[in-house]
């Protein structure tokens, strides 16, 4: 199947590291999208805008990454409800050109959260919960365990004055968090019947080595690099359940597929070149 060509991309700063363009380009090829392209481009939060006033019609969507998920916010169109109440856009689909484009934002991490925890057995009956972190992936993560029946988790933070926005989100969506010390977080997470990291790269270390004997929960942790991270590690060999940060990225991404195409996405193929991608090498 051919089409016109089309044009994505995923942007943040740093990006290089990000699976976004093997996923949708895996993507484009099992759907036979001829000529569509997936980048991805290194934007700071200030070359934001003049990057979103060159869109045209040859684009077909964005994908968001750090620190532009907050930022994007007050330069898009529309915001889709999930998306407001969240107070994070991973995603932007433009429509027309020039001065007529019309950009809408929207949020496809809530989604990818949900599936993610799905496939640790997690669907629903959630009674107790922890988020660790306060940014913008953390509010998607509220919204997410509102779904699955908690809409009162801990949230650990390293700075309760800088957990504002988090606040407010969980105000829009009318979930009531209770914040926490990030340093009594590894002798209560194992407690919840799910948690979930949302900090950086090694953030986390820490939590992991400090975690008690056993844990009884399910823990996703955001992050996939390094694979599997030390808290991870940490969680699975105290007897918890774990599903990583790629599974997360997976769905979110098909979620993104399936608004910038308009088509299903197929999911086995990008799953496919994920685990390809993940390999070790040697």
């Amino acid at each position: 199947m051919t089409t016109a060509a089309r044009r994505a991309a995923v942007l943040g700063h740093p990006v290089a590291h990000s699976l976004s363009p093997v996923l949708h380009r895996a993507a484009y090829t099992a759907l036979g999208l001829d000529g569509w392209r997936y980048d991805a481009v290194d934007v700071t939060q200030d070359a934001l805008p003049a990057l979103l006033a060159d869109l045209d019609d040859t684009w077909a969507g964005l994908s968001l990454t750090m620190p532009l998920k907050q930022t994007v916010i007050p330069l898009l169109d529309h915001v889709e409800p999930l998306a407001e109440v969240v107070g994070a856009v991973n995603t932007v689909l433009p429509q027309g050109s020039g001065a007529g484009c019309m950009l809408t934002g929207a949020n496809t991490d809530v989604h990818g959260i949900v599936a993610a925890l799905g496939e640790a057995g997690v669907t629903g009956g959630v009674s107790s919960a922890a988020v660790v972190g306060a940014g913008a992936t953390a509010s998607s993560t509220l919204a997410a365990l509102a779904q699955l029946g908690c809409p009162t988790p801990r949230v650990y933070v390293r700075s309760q004055a800088r957990a504002g926005a988090l606040l407010r989100a969980a105000h829009r969506m009318g979930v009531e968090p209770r914040l926490c010390r990030l340093d009594d977080a590894a002798g209560e997470v194992g407690r919840r019947d799910v948690v979930v990291s949302t900090l950086p790269a090694h953030a986390a270390d820490p939590l992991a080595a400090a975690l008690p004997g056993s844990v009884r929960g399910a823990l996703l942790d955001v992050c996939y690099d390094p694979r599997p991270t030390a808290l991870s590690a940490a969680w699975a060999a105290r007897g918890g359940r774990v599903v990583g940060g790629e599974r997360m990225l997976l769905h979110q991404a098909a979620e993104q597929v399936r608004l910038m195409t308009g088509r299903t996405a197929p999911l086995a193929a990008m799953d496919a070149a994920l685990t390809g991608a993940l390999a070790p090498v040697g």
